[in-house]
Formats: C-alpha cells, sequence, structure tokens
C-alpha cells in the first residue's frame, strides 16, 4: 500500500482512539448508566393497588459509577422526594463493592491505552517506527487491551446491575418504612459509549491489518510450500 494512504490509515485510527479515550473519560464521569424506575410495593400493598394506579407509587431512578439520583412520587411521601447519592463511601456496604471498583479500574485501563494507542498511531503515520512494540505490533496490542477493557467493563456492570439488582438495593438504601422494587431499568448512554469504544478498537485492528500487517502470530502464507521443499531433499 503507498505510504499516503498508509498514513491516512494511521491517522483516521489515531483520531478514533483518542475520540474513544475522551468518551470513555466522559462516561465515567456521568450518572447515564442506568435508568429507571421503582415501585413502592409497601404502599401499593396498602392500598392494594393495581393497573394505572400503580403509577402513583412509581418514582425514576438513575445513576452511574460514582453518584446518582431518585425521584419519588408525592403518594409516598405526600410530597415529591428528590435524592442524590453517592456512590463513595454511602453505598459500599450495599453493593458488590469488588465489581464496582473493577469496572472503574477497567475504565481507567481503557482510557489510558486508548491514548496510548492514539499517540502510536500518529507516531506511525508521520513517523518510522522500530518493529517493536512502537510499530504495527504495538498498534494491535494497544487496539487488543482497549478493546478487551470495555468488554470486562460490559460484563461486569451488566452482572452487577442484573444479577446483583443494583437498583434494587439503592432504591431501598437507608428506607426504613417503604419497600422498592425495580419496575423497569435500562442501560443509558454512558454504557453504550463504552461499547462503541469496544467496537472502535476492534475497527481500529482491521484498518492495520487493512494497511498491509499481518495478524501478529499469524503463520507466513508460504511456509507451507517451504516445509514440502525441505521433505523432498530428504
Amino acid at each position: 500500500m503507498p505510504a499516503p494512504q498508509k498514513k491516512l490509515i494511521f491517522c483516521t485510527a489515531g483520531v478514533l482512539s483518542l475520540a474513544c479515550a475522551l468518551g470513555a473519560a466522559a462516561a465515567v464521569g456521568t450518572q447515564l448508566w442506568v435508568r429507571g424506575s421503582v415501585l413502592c410495593t409497601t404502599g401499593a400493598l396498602l392500598v392494594n393497588a393495581s393497573g394505572p394506579e400503580l403509577h402513583k407509587f412509581i418514582g425514576d431512578i438513575q445513576y452511574g459509577l460514582f453518584s446518582g439520583q431518585q425521584t419519588t412520587l408525592p403518594h409516598v411521601y405526600n410530597n415529591v422526594v428528590f435524592a442524590l447519592f453517592s456512590v463513595f463511601p454511602d453505598l459500599l456496604r450495599i453493593i458488590p463493592a469488588s465489581i464496582h471498583v473493577s469496572v472503574i479500574l477497567f475504565c481507567t485501563v481503557l482510557i489510558v491505552f486508548a491514548l496510548v494507542g492514539a499517540g502510536f498511531f500518529m507516531l506511525n503515520a508521520f513517523g518510522s517506527p522500530y518493529e517493536t512494540l512502537h510499530g504495527p505490533v504495538g498498534l494491535y496490542l494497544w487496539s487488543f487491551i482497549s478493546c478487551s477493557c470495555g468488554c470486562l467493563i460490559m460484563i461486569l456492570f451488566s452482572s452487577e446491575v442484573k444479577i446483583h439488582h443494583l437498583s434494587e438495593k439503592i432504591a431501598n438504601f437507608k428506607e426504613g418504612t417503604f419497600t422498592f422494587k425495580t419496575h423497569s431499568e435500562q442501560f443509558a448512554n454512558s454504557f453504550w459509549t463504552i461499547l462503541a469504544c469496544s467496537l472502535v478498537h476492534f475497527l481500529n485492528a482491521l484498518l492495520i491489518r487493512f494497511a498491509g500487517f499481518e495478524f501478529p502470530f499469524s503463520k507466513p502464507k508460504d511456509s507451507g510450500t517451504i516445509t514440502g521443499a525441505v521433505d523432498l531433499m530428504y
């Protein structure tokens, strides 16, 4: 492939990596990881609510990795309660802390290696690096690590929300009179941003291959021919 095309491909991959790093950093700090609603089962049972009446006992909840907010309707507390909460240190006792900290750690690794990848993509576009970690092998490595971290973030956070019923635990935090259950929940923008980052890093690996560099540990195409020739000699 001509040098100008390689430069264009590496520049494109570098810009995409930088965008992923900035997007992941912005996603970590928001409350838009999960959005949902919680049902006050205690209030609904007291008045034997059903059908449309259940909406009177449904409040909204949204949260991220560090903070969130919950709104309870006036039929539960006689007025609208808008509660802000912080994960550290308030919720550490009720959430799976090891999983949650792992999610934050992998987010940090994703951001760091996305920035490293962006830098080395630009180095390969405008410089002549050695065929080591500064070259295509390193680009494959940084892209693989970033993509893997993104996948691990989604898997761990999904298990924290769905398997450990994170929304329900947060809704019942410091709740002594009423009991809340998850009515609906869905992953919000920040979660899908991490998915987009993973897909972009996978795309970057394909761009490296399109630029003419073989995947690491791939066997040369003529290895079988060479082996056959050696066998014929004996």
